[in-house]
């Protein structure tokens, strides 16, 4: 018997506003072109984005007022608990696994505070143990699917038997900024979107495995703080793109990668699948690059792109459950990159 953990079930979810890319570009037009002088100069950010849905925890008309902290943790605090509580319950029905029988959550969120956190919020309408252990962490950003899933695992296989609840919840719409926007508020505006993701993990027996954590690794690099993450004013929480992300991956990435290849004693990678953060089009390239896959190999990340857009962490276990659903042919690569800067890798293989 395996004693790595096992997937045994994984949902999504996504908030009820469809936001269409061209409602999004009309209404930054209406919103940030007056606030923001060379704002036609990055039209085609939204154009070129290969995005055609995202989706937001509110209608389209909260965002064109003035919103500060309140605001903003409000809908925070509302919109991703009922995503945590929709999302849970889809994940643990999908495992055959009820609440009570939960023993750790591990809850991934960085785009708002919940103090108590999301899963304590949602424990009462989900059902869990009053002995429930609670993993709440913050500040993964991108990273977070990723990194969560390797965190969620690695606390499975250290209590073989036990269930394992990662949930991993943004809300990236509610940093929207119109007061005083730069151009990484117009870059946000046409790239992020709202969803959620959940899986149960567990390590020893039971349970109908739909793949096996195999191993996990991360690399930081040091002084890039300011490549991604908040910058946090008066309004809320705002996006920082300080670099340009695509020639950063480009630059540095493959070294990363030979490195942390290298310690699994996968000299060549050899990976059968690819399961990718798409973080926007011309990063699904530069990795594609990075990797040596053919241009357009990897369909999946542009297809979850195209319907719901970057949605931060849970992004990469949309592009998972896609892949699930046909099986896994082989050891497969997830990997995400966030702030820090930081990549995240995950080595999955076949139940």
């Amino acid at each position: 018997m395996s004693r790595n953990a096992a997937i045994l079930g994984l949902a999504t979810a996504v908030p009820p506003h469809r936001l269409s890319q061209d409602d999004a570009l009309a209404m930054a037009r209406d919103i940030l072109a007056p606030r923001y002088p060379g704002f036609a100069r990055l039209e085609s950010v939204f154009t070129n984005a290969a995005i055609d849905n995202r989706y937001a925890v509110m209608p389209i008309d909260w965002y064109r007022a003035p919103r500060g902290w309140a605001d903003r943790s409000r809908a925070y605090l509302e919109s991703a608990t009922a995503l945590f509580v929709e999302v849970a319950r889809d994940a643990l029905c999908r495992a055959g696994i009820a609440a009570q029988a939960v023993d750790t959550i591990v809850t991934i969120s960085s785009t708002g505070i919940a103090t108590p956190g999301l899963e304590a919020r949602a424990l009462a309408a989900m059902g869990f143990r009053a002995d429930v252990r609670r993993v709440p962490v913050f500040g993964l950003g991108c990273a977070g699917g990723a990194g969560g899933l390797a965190l969620a695992a690695r606390l499975a296989q250290a209590a073989p038997g036990e269930n394992v609840l990662l949930v991993v919840v943004e809300t990236c719409t509610l940093a929207f900024r119109a007061q005083a926007p730069g151009k990484a508020d117009i870059v946000a505006s046409a790239l992020f979107g709202d969803g959620a993701a959940a899986c149960i993990l567990r390590a020893g027996p039971g349970g109908n495995a739909m793949a096996r954590v195999a191993a996990s690794a991360e690399h930081i690099w040091p002084d890039t703080l300011d490549i991604m993450g908040w910058d946090i004013g008066e309004e809320g929480l705002g996006v920082i793109f300080a670099q340009a992300i695509p020639a950063f991956a480009r630059a540095h990435l493959a070294e990363a990668f030979a490195g942390i290849f290298t310690c699994w004693g996968m000299r060549d990678g050899g990976f059968a699948e690819h399961v990718l953060h798409p973080g926007g089009a011309k990063v699904i390239a530069a990795l594609e690059e990075t990797l040596g896959l053919a241009s357009g190999h990897l369909q999946r990340e542009r297809e979850i792109l195209r319907d719901f857009g970057n949605m931060s962490a849970p992004t990469v276990l949309f592009v998972l459950e896609r892949a699930l659903r046909t099986g896994l042919r082989g050891p497969t690569l997830l990997a995400a990159l966030g702030p820090g800067f930081t990549l995240n890798c995950v080595v999955l293989e076949p139940a």
